[in-house]
């Protein structure tokens, strides 16, 4: 079973084992409905409950049912809340988990073959993609450059003329 990492538990709340979690996930609205989850523990996944969710403006309060005392609470610091692939949120066209982008060889219109997707930076107005190949390659994850992108084929094609004006390579 794949999991999709959805928050990162930060700190306890309070002392009766509620915990604060930052979200991983654009709709941090999901954290409403969400009561079955897994928390990634040592490469394992634990299936917990959530209840009691509070959504604020820079995280998600919850209660965890592997959380009963502040200690425990505090034991689950850096800890990732997941869901599985089955429950994750449906992607409107043209937005992709990054867990799926991740390894997709890059190439541009042009042919040219820049190397394997190997990070993605946050930076608030888009991403930026980082291209480890022969040269690293940095590029902010922008509609007009993205001429193609295939998950299922493990490929992304940008184009050659916008990369020309946007493309940041490492000397």
């Amino acid at each position: 079973m794949e999991y999709l990492r959805i928050g990162i538990i930060t700190r306890p709340h309070g002392v009766q084992g509620a915990v604060k979690i930052e979200p991983l996930t654009a709709d941090v609205e999901r954290f409403r409905e969400l009561r079955d989850a897994y928390l990634e523990r040592n490469g394992a996944y634990e299936p917990i409950v959530l209840s009691d969710v509070r959504i604020q403006p820079d995280a998600v309060l919850a209660f965890l049912s592997c959380a009963e005392d502040r200690a425990e609470a505090e034991a689950l610091k850096n800890r990732y809340l997941c869901v599985d692939r089955e429950h994750a949120i449906k992607l409107p066209e043209g937005e992709y988990f990054v867990v799926d982008l991740m390894g997709c060889r890059v190439f541009d219109t042009d042919g040219r073959d820049y190397g394997i997707l190997a990070d993605i930076y946050e930076t608030g107005a888009n991403d930026v993609y980082v291209i480890q190949g022969e040269k690293k390659l940095q590029i902010p994850a922008i509609k007009k450059l993205l001429s193609d992108v295939d998950v299922a084929e493990k490929r992304i094609v940008l184009d050659a003329g916008v990369l020309e004006e946007v493309g940041l390579f490492e000397d």
